[in-house]
Order: C-alpha cells, then sequence, then structure tokens
C-alpha cells in the first residue's frame, strides 16, 4: 500500500497507552494477534537491539514525531496496549520507503508497518479511515485511467502537504504539459497511456485478491463507483464478471 504523509500538526506521542484506555484490551490483544499471525511477521521482525539506525535513516523522522525503532520495540515486548496507540496514531507517517531495512538485526520496521496498516484496514480503524481518505482520487484515477497520479490532480486543495507550489502548478497546468517531452503532453486527464488489457487484468487482480472487499469497508461509496467502472470495461472486452 503506497504512503499517507499528512498536513496534520505534529504533536507528540502519547508512550503510555492511556489515550486509548476506554478501547477494551481483549480489542487491542485481538489487533495484536491478527499482526502476529500474519505470514510476513517472522521475516520483518527478529529482535530489537534498540541501536536507533532505523530512526535515524528514517526521513519520516525528521519532520514527525515518528520512531520505527518505538514500533519495532513495542512489538517486540508485546506491549498490546503501546501497539494499539502506534497503529492508530503513528504507522500512518511512515512514508514506506524502506531505509529502516538497514537495520544490523535484519528488522524491517518498514514491512512490519505494512502488515499494521492492513490490520488496521481489514479491521475498520476511524484513523485508517481517515489517513486513506485523501487516495479516494487516485486510487479512482488507477482503475479509470490505469494511471496512479495524473497531472489534473495536482490541486492544493488535494495535495496541501505537497507545497505552496502546487497551487502555481494547477494555475498554469496546460502550459506546463506542452512544455514536457511525454507523448500525452496533450492531456492532463492521464500520465501516460494504458494498454486496455492492462487495466482488466487489474481489475481482475483486484477483484480476486479482495482489494475490492478492502475498499468496501472503508469507503463504500467509492467501492461502489470502482464498481460500476469496472463492470463497465470488463462488458466492453467481452467478460461476464460481475463484482457484488
Amino acid at each position: 500500500m503506497a504512503s499517507n504523509v499528512t498536513s496534520r500538526p505534529s504533536t507528540a506521542l502519547d508512550l503510555t497507552g492511556s489515550k486509548y484506555r476506554d478501547i477494551p484490551f481483549e480489542e487491542k490483544e485481538r489487533l495484536f494477534a491478527e499482526v502476529k499471525a500474519d505470514m510476513r511477521f517472522e521475516d520483518v521482525l527478529y529482535g530489537c537491539y534498540e541501536c536507533g539506525i532505523c530512526t535515524a535513516a528514517c526521513p519520516s523522522a525528521r519532520f514527525y514525531h515518528f520512531s520505527p525503532r518505538i514500533i519495532a520495540q513495542a512489538v517486540a515486548r508485546e506491549d498490546e496496549d503501546l501497539v494499539y496507540t502506534l497503529m492508530n496514531d503513528s504507522i500512518w507517517d511512515c512514508s514506506q520507503c524502506f531505509s529502516c531495512d538497514r537495520c544490523p538485526r535484519h528488522n524491517s520496521p518498514g514491512g512490519l508497518i505494512t502488515v499494521m496498516r492492513e490490520v488496521a484496514v481489514r479491521n475498520g480503524l476511524q484513523t485508517a479511515r481517515d489517513a486513506l481518505e485523501g487516495y479516494g482520487r487516485i486510487i479512482y484515477k488507477v482503475m479509470s485511467t490505469g494511471t496512479q497520479v495524473s497531472p489534473d490532480m495536482l490541486q492544493a486543495d488535494a495535495f496541501p502537504d505537497w507545497g505552496k507550489h502546487v497551487t502555481e502548478i494547477a494555475e498554469n497546468l496546460d502550459i506546463w504539459r506542452r512544455a514536457l517531452p511525454p507523448e500525452t503532453l496533450h492531456t492532463t486527464e492521464t500520465g501516460w497511456e494504458i494498454d486496455d488489457k492492462t487495466i482488466i487484468e487489474l481489475y481482475l487482480i483486484w477483484h480476486m485478491t479482495g482489494v475490492m472487499d478492502m475498499i468496501k469497508d472503508i469507503d463504500e461509496g467509492l467501492f461502489m463507483i470502482l464498481q460500476d467502472v469496472m463492470e463497465e470495461r470488463l462488458e466492453e472486452a467481452g467478460y461476464d464478471e460481475t463484482f457484488d
């Protein structure tokens, strides 16, 4: 799954677990068990030396109260209260660059965060919904055109964390596109042309691997839009497939 660097204020992380004291411990325990049950878990966490190399290498740690070391420690110590706090307030600050993979113990805090994010999404945590809200346009663009971010998405209201220059780019987008060399410079709606066969294959992969079910759990409105787009494309291609 892609990163979500938001424009929310950077506040100190509560390491005591008191912020979510009202959440039943059994629920925290259940979510942590789901993280540990993931088949990737044993390959991303072997034991933390607490050396801090992962945090020193982490770009997100420079801008947020974020520490991959704290996440690895909390999971290694099986601190369910803190893990739950991190799943809500910290894992979404990771940029998923995997710079932390230089760990001398061969841990992968980035890989661990990937697992934790997926558990948060599957279980519909509100913070997961909030973090993924901005990606609705990106997901729709992928499924409708085959490209992830198109030029017409460079709008200040959609990506405020991209800086003040995004406003200038948006206002002069047609000029910028004519100045760029790609063959599709005539359009701002797509980044490049994608073969229909590739898009059809993407649709089928998302359906068969449960991605569409995850989207439905997070944003049913987006799911319905994607469902219409996908079924129309498949029908045009001669497939008899529905996504109920």
